[in-house]
């Protein structure tokens, strides 16, 4: 069985690159959205295995307010469901320092500068993440 990604991005260049850096070159089943619910109810039910997800959202809201993408990360970590599946941040606006403030602000597992220079390097942290999730908390059946 696959394993299975959500690409939390609101750029369709970089969503595209996205998906075809995991889907095509390392064989993921990805799953492209801006729906913070949905993100959450996939994670809550096991259904994914790792969420990789933009910084700065500007069309995403859940429950009524406009969320970014630390702001999602913090609802996914504070989830006794969810909190083990692996978040990797993506930003383009990174300056020197967000890096570790992001992480530490929003409890996520890994950070990527956008544009993506090396599909191969992205596909390592997230086969490395996938890996350490897999023993964090079972799965259920898709």
């Amino acid at each position: 069985m696959k394993h299975r990604i959500l690409v939390v991005e609101d750029d369709p260049m970089n969503a595209k690159l996205f998906h075809l850096i995991l889907a095509r070159k390392a064989d993921f089943e990805v799953v492209v959205t801006e729906d913070p619910a949905y993100v959450i109810e996939e994670a809550r039910a096991g259904r994914a295995d790792l969420v990789i997800m933009d910084i700065s959202l500007s069309n995403s809201a859940y429950q009524g307010t406009p969320v970014d993408g630390l702001a999602i990360t913090r609802i996914l970590k504070r989830d006794s469901r969810a909190r083990h599946v692996p978040v990797i941040l993506a930003t383009a606006h990174a300056m020197k320092g967000s890096r570790e403030r992001f992480l530490a602000d929003s409890g996520a597992d890994d950070y990527v500068s956008k544009p993506i220079l090396s599909a191969d390097d992205l596909i390592e942290r997230v086969r490395a993440l996938i890996g350490k999730g897999i023993h964090a908390a079972p799965h259920p059946a898709r």
